[in-house]
């Protein structure tokens, strides 16, 4: 049996066109979702981040410009996912020139809509980071994951367009994530026997989050057995692999993360409804599956997805030190313009250029056509990248840590150091 759907006196004025004619757009829809996922009530949010600035093609753009047209404008603070285009430098890559120019409207029209212009998908990264138990309103996947697991922000998985008639009411429908008794632990993973070193290492988060997504779905994966407490990036990278190989929108880490101060209260008393083992075999089997190419070409070295971290070029810097990509290797890093700017300011990127790098900034490879037809074999130490670049881009990947990135682009075939992995 159908819940009835309160509203607000707000909620039945915007719907009913009397506060503005975009917000009537924005209400209609959201009531409309609220139904379909059986929502008695609607709830206030404070902040938004919107996915929806990717343009993948005519129905988003003229959705978008329609929005800013009824002269729509956020209620809430609210930061931009990555762009369709690198607005200043698309030129240098094989962007066609229609498609910048679209993708370019849609980045105007949501900034005009009151949005600020992080062009991020790791807004978690800027001065925005929402806090412990807010409210908002999110999309894009990695982000969703993050502000979940790691802030112990709320928000549900916003997909496109809904996210900025959220932004645009500063209101939701009041289900799943949102709500504490969707939040529990479902699926518990424990850590057997997985040498501290290997927990130490960057590339070890990335495959762990692989796995976690392959097993937990759309569930929610609880992690026990921890040596150390992993950094903000470990975390980015983890959160951003579950998400890809599943849609897992909240995890808890017993101990670290805000939720799973113990392994009871990560699953709020409740008993998993399954459990799984995590041997270094089975973590070892994970890593494979990030790798679909066989040899040792590569044409393509990226990283940043998410976007590159300030703490992240200051990793890479002493890497490239000294060194030069070898000619038949592209190397290339993504991130967002503030990224950049910051690591530009701490004389981070001086080392990237002398090698031979290139940046790119407010965008990725996997939401702009921007790579050459030559690129058929790329390299990353991103589980995101390595998951959906044989599907989106249609090359091959080689995944590997950040050392062996570097490495590869210099020797200019696939080097990975295996001695973590078989100890």
């Amino acid at each position: 049996m159908l819940m009835p759907l309160h509203l607000s006196d707000r909620d039945r004025a915007l719907l009913a066109g009397e506060l503005d004619p975009a917000g009537k757009l924005a209400m209609s829809i959201l009531v409309r979702m609220a139904e379909v996922y059986d929502a008695s009530e609607m709830m206030d949010i404070t902040q938004a981040h919107i996915d929806s600035t990717i343009y993948i093609g005519e129905a988003g753009l003229e959705f978008a410009e329609r929005l800013a047209g009824l002269g729509a404008r956020v209620a809430v603070p609210t930061t931009l996912n990555v762009s369709g285009v690198d607005e200043h430098h698309w030129q240098e890559w094989a962007v066609p020139a229609e498609w910048a120019a679209k993708a370019h409207r849609q980045m105007i029209a949501y900034q005009g809509m009151g949005c600020k212009p992080t062009w991020t998908c790791a807004p978690y990264q800027t001065e925005m980071a929402p806090r412990f138990g807010q409210q908002i309103a999110w999309g894009e996947s990695n982000a969703i994951v993050f502000a979940n697991s790691v802030l112990g922000a709320r928000t549900e998985r916003y997909p496109d367009l809904l996210d900025v008639c959220a932004a645009i009411t500063a209101r939701v429908p009041a289900v799943g994530l949102h709500l504490t008794e969707n939040r529990a632990g479902q699926v518990l993973m424990r850590l057997v026997d997985v040498p501290e070193r290997l927990q130490r290492d960057d590339s070890f988060y990335p495959v762990l989050g692989h796995l976690m997504g392959q097993v937990a779905q759309d569930r929610v994966p609880v992690v026990t057995g921890f040596a150390c407490r992993p950094t903000d990036d470990q975390l980015k990278a983890l959160g951003a692999g579950c998400a890809s190989s599943g849609t897992v929108a909240l995890f808890h880490l017993v101990g670290i993360t805000p939720e799973a101060a113990t392994l009871d209260a990560a699953f709020q008393g409740r008993r998993p409804q399954a459990e799984l083992d995590v041997t270094q075999d089975r973590l070892r089997q994970a890593r494979q599956e990030l790798s679909t190419a066989a040899g040792e070409q590569i044409d393509l070295v990226v990283l940043g997805s998410p976007h590159f971290s300030f703490n992240e070029f200051r990793t890479l810097a002493p890497l490239l030190a000294g060194r030069a990509r070898h000619p038949d290797v592209q190397f290339l890093v993504t991130s967002s313009r503030m990224m950049r700017d910051l690591a530009r300011e701490a004389g981070l990127l001086e080392p990237l250029e002398r090698f031979g790098g290139r940046i790119t900034v407010d965008t990725c490879i996997l939401a702009t056509p921007m790579l050459p037809k030559s690129v058929k074999r790329l390299m990353t130490n991103s589980a995101k990248y390595a998951y959906y670049s044989p599907g989106l881009l249609g090359t091959d990947v080689v995944f590997g840590s950040l050392a062996d990135c570097v490495n590869s682009a210099v020797a200019g075939r696939v080097i990975r150091d295996e001695s973590l992995w078989t100890m």
